[in-house]
């Protein structure tokens, strides 16, 4: 079985009368080399989750090199159809759901070490990341596929556009990986955008109590992007602590959040809890 070509792909539409639904963000990849590519750099631990399976083209792919997969797909129509094509796989596990009602803390892989491999439609993608970001999961490592301006995004430069509290973030917790870029060839049908493969890898340990004060800081400083890190500051500490917290970066009064690096971040939450 190769389902990640256009002649099964085209078949099966046909066949159950479907079409890509521009709602779930559908697009069918076609090309099988890509699809295990992606599939073998991603799995780094027997347990995998998918997010949005749709016909089961990577699904396919990645049950080659994991052990478990646990594929949550929102469009009904999919779920029928990857029931039918894995209907004898006992390692494929397909629950319809939205992947944002899951709840993370009573799934059956919860004390595994799991891996996660997605096609990330738009809309989604970024509270997708943060439901996984922020869960408990002993996650080895996310790899999806994005937009390739989403890509950008995650590896912006301090003091670019696309820089912001996110990329801050995703830093602090995650060695992110551009993988390989996609082109909208590969895809049926045919999207507007090429697309790109990342990965994030996690640095650290997690800390918990840490993290909810230094994200909260970070969400802050970038609140009013125009503003100066001075004035988005004055909500959480008095003039004295903020003059502190400048100085030690050895930047500028007028220095804003897009300007500063994690390293910076970082220095803030020691000054911080100097007191």
């Amino acid at each position: 079985m190769n389902i990640a070509s256009y002649g099964y792909v085209s078949k099966i539409l046909e066949e159950r009368e479907l079409s890509a639904k521009k709602k779930f963000g559908q697009n069918f990849l076609i090309d099988a080399n890509i699809v295990d590519k992606i599939a073998r750099n991603a799995c780094v631990a027997d347990t995998c989750i998918e997010i949005g399976p749709g016909l089961g083209a990577l699904s396919e792919m990645l049950l080659k090199y994991c052990q478990e997969l646990y594929a949550y797909e929102i469009d009904e129509d999919m779920v029928e159809c990857l029931h039918r094509v894995f209907e004898e796989e006992e390692r494929m596990h397909v629950e319809y759901t939205d992947f944002l009602d899951v709840d993370l803390e009573s799934v059956p892989y919860k004390d595994q070490d799991i891996c996660v491999c997605s096609n990330l439609p738009y809309y989604v993608t970024t509270p997708i990341l943060f439901k996984l970001f922020e869960s408990d999961l002993k996650i080895r490592k996310i790899t999806v596929m994005v937009q390739k301006e989403v890509a950008d995004r995650f590896k912006a430069d301090t003091g670019s556009e696309d820089y912001n509290a996110l990329s801050v973030i995703v830093r602090y917790l995650y060695d992110v990986k551009y993988e390989m870029s996609v082109s909208k060839n590969v895809f049926y049908p045919k999207p507007k955008v090429d697309s790109a493969v990342i990965s994030f890898t996690p640095k650290r340990e997690r800390d918990k109590a840490f993290e909810k004060e230094f994200f909260e800081l970070v969400k802050n400083c970038f609140r009013m992007r125009r503003k100066t890190l001075r004035n988005n500051l004055k909500d959480l500490y008095d003039e004295e602590m903020i003059s502190k917290i400048i100085t030690s970066l050895n930047k500028k009064d007028s220095v804003r959040a897009q300007e500063l690096s994690l390293e910076d971040y970082l220095k803030m939450m020691e000054v911080i809890h100097e007191r």
